[in-house]
């Protein structure tokens, strides 16, 4: 079970409270860890296969938090000892041209994942673009074909955000088996996928969203709260079953007390939700980590595929 240092929590009413660190689940130190282990089978990867597991990120435009984020990708790949191949289009290429590159990309051998970074520019069509790539090399998990070997059961490649929820819940309970989950959010990159986990894991599960009669009732009842609807400090204290999990995958950002400045704050109202819940996830420092550390998981578990190594992706 990993926990965090009460000295993360700025201004919480949990500071002086001794079951801060019971409460907290650090995604930052599970990534961490997550990453390590990723490292040992790309090391290991690499000796059997003769060369490094590799992933391509293709990023069109100038968007400043998409470059920000490719960044990130590509040092973290490098540090776990993986290849990392970057291509940078410009913000008027056209949908031919991020098509030629995806095809090459499926056609390289050095190269185990794919991943074409979103929100493409508006005259691009993604779902045209993500049909594209090899679903052997979807580590995004956004492919029709791996949608459908999640739902259906069979192995595949799952978002990289609702895999590392599921992560973090299986490594605080242990165990879901019929427990009651509500997600709240039924987008295809988090709520859904994240249903069909907690399904796999034999939880009993709702999915809610903005729209649902009475949601604050729905969400009373569960064990486990996912919220990954986008919009800021929605789940209230009063909502939460005395000891639930909660899952804050919400990244908000609103005015900060001080004049011109900003904080980020998730779909959870932390404050409040913090005294009833039995564990849960702060933002920052919670969901967010794991989607590049799941990313690379993926990654390494596709390069053992498309080699034809045994590997047993539950090591990772």
């Amino acid at each position: 079970m990993i926990v965090t240092d009460a000295t993360t929590l700025v201004d919480s009413p949990l500071n002086d409270s001794p079951l801060v660190e019971s409460r907290l689940i650090d995604g930052k130190a599970f990534a961490e860890g997550l990453r390590g282990r990723v490292a040992n089978a790309a090391a290991a990867f690499s000796d059997k296969a003769g060369r490094k597991a590799g992933l391509a990120v293709v990023l069109v435009g100038e968007d400043p938090a998409s470059q920000v984020y490719v960044r990130s990708k590509g040092k973290q790949t490098v540090a776990s000892g993986m290849a990392s191949f970057e291509h940078k289009l410009p913000a008027d290429a056209t949908e031919a041209e991020l098509l030629a590159v995806v095809e090459a990309l499926n056609a390289d051998p050095a190269v185990d994942g794919i991943l074409v970074q979103l929100p493409l520019p508006a005259h691009i069509d993604e779902q045209v673009v993500i049909a594209a790539i090899n679903p052997d090399k979807d580590v995004d998990g956004f492919h029709v074909v791996n949608v459908g070997r999640l739902a259906t059961g069979l192995p595949g490649f799952v978002p990289c955000t609702p895999l590392g929820c599921l992560m973090l819940l299986k490594d605080r309970l242990g165990s879901l088996s019929g427990l009651d989950a509500v997600v709240i959010g039924r987008s295809n990159i988090v709520g859904k996928p994240m249903a069909q986990l907690l399904l796999a894991e034999s939880c009993t599960v709702t999915v809610a969203h903005s729209r649902t009669k009475d949601l604050a009732e729905v969400v009373r009842r569960a064990d486990i709260v996912v919220a990954a609807v986008g919009r800021p400090e929605m789940v209230k204290g009063d909502w939460i079953k005395p000891g639930a999990t909660v899952i804050d995958v919400g990244i908000n950002r609103v005015p900060a007390a001080e004049e011109g400045k900003t904080r980020l704050v998730g779909d959870v109202d932390f404050a409040s939700v913090s005294q009833t819940a039995g564990a849960i996830t702060p933002v920052p420092g919670g969901v967010g980590p794991m989607t590049i550390a799941v990313l690379l998981r993926n990654t390494m578990v596709a390069a053992y595929r498309n080699a034809g190594l045994a590997f047993d992706a539950d090591a990772l």
